[in-house]
This record gives structure tokens, sequence and C-alpha cells, in this order.
């Protein structure tokens, strides 16, 4: 097993690594920005190491000063966690050049899923079903709209190198699609400094489906059910939960076994998600994240399998110690991404957190860095923490949901939880009865 591992990331996904780190026995280094030189990963590891000033390309995205660390440190491995570097295969190729281990997939896979064109057509060569859509660049105006007459409207645009929403625009009729297609080009260059996008076709009201897997890298991977993420706002998941009840059996072993073979196939190494639009019955790969998920909880939750621990092994060169037949499920997840932001504007709100209570009781997890008098810092993403809630029945989770959310007091700053308490009262949540564009239109309703 790794001596040393370092945590390259910040928050709770940096707690949560480090966690698991300490539970297997492993030293841990925490890596901070000058911001963060109070954060609890930085407080719990056995080693820290500033590795510059608050804005991110100083910081967590500075690869130089990342790797210093580990040379000064002695660590063996790095952790990504999720965001900043964990889908960076030169940051991953730069790791294994200097002898220390990248805890996630192969360099190749992590470069081939991060290109959305490449990935869908990988997807569609292994048996997954894909979105109609274009089979690479739009080119000219004139190829869009021939591809778009084919695809046939509404389509969406999307960056290639795309995510979290940007370059991405819905098209309904051919008089909007060049601007639209400009648009997507010049956010995907600013954001990801690719201006490749490509069409697909816009499905109304599909759910969003995640299927979670998890591979060795010499040939065996099985996966974890599904995760339903169709609450989100402007692309960003709001609320995640599993099983998904738009799912019965047979569609979620089906769908399940597909991805897993297909990972099986590719040799895929480590933790990873396969994400679908599903409508109407029939799944739509729309691409696969290499990496550990925000949402990972929810399929912890639901299989008393730990997925960072997991990760780790695997990563270290274990054999894939699970089979398909060890996974078992049982009962219902959900999970809310507690944001510093006002719950009507989502206007961010950092500052000094002047009380804390967070939870508990059976069933009630809360994944969260934050403390009572801990400043959050507005350099970076505003998620304060994870309420991740289990019952026996979904009903009987969505119960338990409201109690926790009633019991969760953060004061000095604004938080999404208002939110989150409505939505627990809301007839189409508790019927399950919801798609991807549902809590966009109910925030439209005031």
């Amino acid at each position: 097993m790794f001596d040393k591992i370092l945590i390259a990331n910040r928050g709770e996904i940096a707690l949560r690594v480090l966690r698991a780190c300490k539970e297997l026995g492993i030293a841990t280094v925490a890596v901070h920005s000058t911001a963060d030189e109070d954060a609890m990963h930085v407080r719990l590891a056995d080693e820290s190491v500033c590795i510059g000033p608050p804005p991110a390309k100083d910081s967590y995205l500075n690869i130089p000063a990342i790797l210093a660390a580990c040379e000064i440190t002695g660590a063996d491995a790095v952790h990504p966690g999720y965001g900043f570097l964990s889908e960076n295969a030169r940051f991953a190729e730069i790791l294994a050049d200097h002898n220390v281990h990248f805890i996630g997939p192969r360099p190749e896979h992590i470069r081939l899923m991060g290109d959305k064109i490449a990935a869908k057509r990988t997807a569609k060569s292994l048996g997954i079903p894909v979105v109609p859509g274009s089979d690479g660049d739009v080119g000219s105006d004139d190829e869009a709209r021939r591809m778009a007459r084919d695809i046939g409207f509404p389509v969406m645009v999307k960056a290639a190198s795309g995510g979290g929403g940007r370059g991405m625009k819905v098209v309904r009729s051919e008089a909007e699609l060049a601007s639209a297609v400009a648009m997507a080009r010049s956010e995907a260059k600013a954001a990801f400094g690719d201006d490749t996008v490509y069409l697909e076709k816009y499905l109304e009201r599909p759910r969003h489906i995640e299927i979670q897997v998890l591979g060795d890298g010499k040939g065996r991977a099985i996966h974890l059910g599904e995760r339903d993420c169709s609450l989100q706002r402007r692309h960003q998941k709001v609320w995640e939960e599993g099983p998904s009840s738009a799912l019965n059996t047979a569609a979620r072993d089906a769908i399940g076994e597909t991805v897993a073979a297909a990972m099986r196939e590719i040799k895929y190494l480590g933790v990873g998600t396969v994400e679908f639009l599903y409508d109407d019955g029939a799944f739509h790969f729309i691409e696969m994240n290499t990496r550990i998920q925000v949402e990972h909880p929810v399929t912890e939750m639901i299989t008393d399998i730990d997925l960072v621990l997991e990760q780790i092994r695997v990563a270290d060169g274990n054999d894939l110690a699970l089979t398909q037949g060890d996974v078992k499920f049982h009962g219902h997840a959900i999970e809310c991404r507690i944001n510093a932001e006002n719950a009507v504007s989502f206007r961010p709100s950092p500052g000094k957190i002047i009380h804390y209570h967070p939870p508990g009781g059976l069933g009630v997890r809360v994944d969260s860095a934050v403390y009572h008098g801990y400043a959050i810092p507005p350099f970076y993403d505003s998620l304060a923490g994870k309420l991740i809630v289990h019952g026996k029945t979904r009903s009987e989770c969505l119960m338990r949901l409201r109690r926790a959310l009633d019991e969760f007091v953060i004061e000095g700053i604004e938080t999404t939880l208002p939110l989150f308490r409505a939505l627990a009262q809301e007839k189409d949540i508790i019927d399950g009865d919801y798609h991807i564009h549902w809590l966009e239109a109910f925030l439209a309703r005031g």
C-alpha cells in the first residue's frame, strides 16, 4: 500500500480523502493556498504544505508547486479529488515521470473521455447507446445547418472539452443556429482553451441517470448501480438520489452490465461515472467523468462500499476485490448540495460562520469541512457541505431528509438550505416525477 498520499484538493473532498487514508493507515499531506491555512483538512493532515496564493491557477492548479510538495514530503501518490487537476491527463503523466502515482485512471482514458466527441465515438463502439448527434466538430455554418436538419430540431450545441454547462446552447430553429454556435465556441475557448463544438439532439424531458463504475485496470470491472441527478440548475447538479424512481430492476441491470462490460474491455482503472439522458425508456450516453463524483456518497449509502478506499486500493495495483455479485443494494439515499449562496438569487455568500450545527441520527451523514468560526473564502466553489440521508424506502428517506434539514443550522452566511426545505415538500419531488428542466421551471415560478 502507498506510504504517503498528497491530497491535491481542498474543502469537503480533501477531508473525505484524508479520512479514507487514515482508515487505511496511510500518512497524509495536505496542500493549501494562503486562503485555506485554517482549513479542516490542513489541521487534520499529518503534514501540510502551502502551495501558493488564493487564485486557483497559482495554487491548486499549480503543477510545479504540487510536484515540489510531493518531493519535499516524500509523498508517493497524489489523490486529486474532483475538479481542479482530477481530469488533467498531463498532470497524471508528469507525476508518473517523477515516480509518483496518480490515484485515478490512466492518462489515455482521461484524455479520451475528456474529449466529448471522442468519448461518444468510443461509447458507441463499445455498445453503449448514445444521443443522436454529429460525429465531430460542426465546422462551417453550412455544415452545422446540414447536421442540425439531419438530427432534427431542437438541438444542443456542446463544447467538446466542456463541462459544468459552459459552452452549451439550446437551439430550437435554424435561424438561431449560427449565433448559438458562435457563442458556444467563444465560451468554450475562454473556459477550456478549445473552441471545438458538436451537436446533439435536445431531449425535452429526460432524466439524468449516471452509472457508477469501478475497475482495476486489468480487465475486471463492476457497476454499483445508478444515481438520478435530474434536479439541476444551469446544468449544475443540486439534488441527487439513488436508486432512481424512473428505473425498474431490469433496466438498471441491463444498462449497468452494458457499462461494466465496456469498462472491462478498455481495462479501465479506478472509479468513474458514465452519464446518460434517459427518455421514453431509452438511455443516451452523454459523457464519462473519470474521477470520484461529488455525489458518490449516495452510492456508498445504498451499497455500503467505500468508493475512495476502493479507488486507492486499485490505484496501488491491487486486484478488484469485489465481484458484481458482491454488490447488494439496500434502501434509498438522497444528497443535497448545501452551497454558500442566496437561496433565491444564488449569489455567492462567502464569510464567517458564527453558528454551525449539523444534523445527526440514524441514516444521516454530513460531508463538510466547515466548522464554527470558519470563514468560507470567496475564491473557490461555493459548496459548504453535503447532506446525505438514507432510509429503507424512498418515503422514509424523504421524511428523514425533512427532519435533518430542519436540524441543520448554518448562520453568518446565506445558504441554499431553504431551497431544499421547499423541495422536500413539493408533490412532484415526493412522487419522483421530475426531469432535468423541472428545477429551473420551479425556480422561475418564484
